[in-house]
């Protein structure tokens, strides 16, 4: 009776973050995929579903969207803890249509911003032609978002601290070795802070000290 209990409770947390597993099976299938090509052919591969400067030019539309169905690690249960843990709580919290809308804004401009990056510094001589061909897929820019907006899910004064956490994260790469991944990741939290009206009124916060109390008894 306990067992179908709890895998009733399971199912019922899945339902709740329809857009967060569904992304996430997705991306369990093309994982499969992937292992079971050739080193050499998962990289052409996955080079035709990149947004690099050259996808772009040539069918924007399709990469910004097949990019993120795809990664390069070829892990996946690090992306089903971070869904769950970031992906899941962001879109119960906001609902499915608010939490897609930061998703897609974070992929999306991030994507064409840090390219667009990339190709003045390939005009400039500070990157090689070579780099219009740069292999980038993954879902790592909405995941910043993400985690960026859910600093509105937090109670002061927690809220600063986990925004320290994020900041940190992301700043530090950016500052110390910038690559154009790192500058998409910064832009991605900056648009996920942006995305505030989306979070406005989406009811009580979230406050730590609280869930803590209760654990307790």
């Amino acid at each position: 009776m306990r067992t179908n209990r709890d895998t009733s409770r399971v199912w019922a947390y899945l339902r709740s973050a329809p857009g967060t597993y569904a992304w996430l099976m997705i991306l369990f299938f093309t994982t499969v995929a992937l292992h079971a090509m050739s080193p050499e052919f998962e990289q052409h591969f996955l080079r035709q579903r990149s947004t690099n400067i050259h996808e772009l030019s040539q069918n924007p539309v399709r990469v910004l969207i097949a990019s993120a169905m795809w990664t390069d690690s070829g892990y996946w249960l690090p992306y089903a803890a971070l869904f769950t843990v970031f992906h899941a709580q962001a879109e119960r919290w906001l609902s499915t249509a608010r939490w897609l809308v930061v998703c897609v804004a974070a992929h999306v401009l991030a994507t064409l911003i840090s390219e667009g990056a990339l190709l003045m510094a390939i005009r400039n001589g500070m990157a090689p032609q070579s780099a219009v061909n740069t292999l980038d897929v993954g879902v790592s820019y909405a995941l910043a978002g993400v985690m960026a907006v859910l600093t509105y899910r937090i109670a002061t004064p927690w809220r600063y601290g986990y925004l320290a956490a994020v900041l940190v994260l992301f700043t530090v790469p950016l500052a110390t070795g910038p690559t154009f991944t790192d500058v998409g990741h910064f832009v991605s939290v900056l648009i996920g802070l942006a995305c505030y009206p989306l979070a406005r009124g989406r009811g009580k916060t979230w406050n730590p000290k609280e869930t803590l109390a209760t654990l307790r008894g």
